[in-house]
């Protein structure tokens, strides 16, 4: 295995504190990995500007700029590729990858979900959970598939759902369940490597 740090490339639409939780982790160098660039979909959101603020280089491709969501999602993926990433991180991006970008990186794009998937997909996952009544719930790491949250799952960690909960206060208390388990899983990817069987995620091979 090669001993050079993972190449992270982290996607973002929002204030970014999965972002700040990676940029944290990898400010100790034996965590194994390295941001080498973010990207967004959006312009002047709180992601891009923690990015700069750690001297990480970014970019904003707007779905609106290109003429088809195919166009757009086939400069997301050369645009990723030219930071030759080992792992491409979904922190907060609210787009799909389209075929494109899973040609390139299917096996290396990880993504966060607010609930235990595969219960509660899409959109609403901490909502969901409150509504149906479950007395657990919590986020899940996986590596994007052309599904709605259907790919390989990597990682999972539980957050109980007190009785008085509002659909913010879990959310809020899924979110730092969600970050911790982020940074963990992709610093034990970035050193240990991983390799996909199936529906199964292993830890061991190289991602280099």
């Amino acid at each position: 295995m090669s001993t050079s740090p993972a190449r992270l490339v982290v996607l973002v639409s929002g204030a970014g504190t999965n972002l700040q939780a990676l940029l944290d982790a990898c400010a100790d160098p034996s965590y194994g990995a390295r941001v080498v660039a973010v990207g967004a979909d959006r312009d002047d959101i709180e992601g891009l500007a923690r990015a700069e603020r750690a001297g990480v280089p970014t970019f904003v491709k707007k779905v609106g700029q290109f003429s088809s969501r195919e166009s757009w999602d086939r400069a997301m993926a050369e645009t990723v590729a030219g930071f030759e990433p080992d792992l491409v991180v979904s922190a907060g991006f609210m787009k799909l990858a389209g075929e494109h970008f899973l040609a390139r990186f299917g096996g290396r794009y990880v993504n966060t979900h607010p609930a235990l998937l595969p219960s509660f997909p899409g959109m609403h996952g901490a909502a969901d959970a409150l509504d149906y009544g479950v007395r657990v719930t919590g986020a899940t790491l996986f590596i994007v598939d052309a599904g709605v949250d259907t790919g390989p799952i990597l990682a999972q960690t539980v957050v109980a759902v007190e009785d008085d909960d509002t659909v913010e206060s879990l959310h809020e208390r899924i979110k730092g369940a969600e970050r911790e388990m982020l940074v963990d899983a992709v610093g034990r990817m970035s050193r240990e490597g991983f390799r996909i069987e199936g529906r199964k995620v292993r830890y061991g091979a190289p991602v280099h």
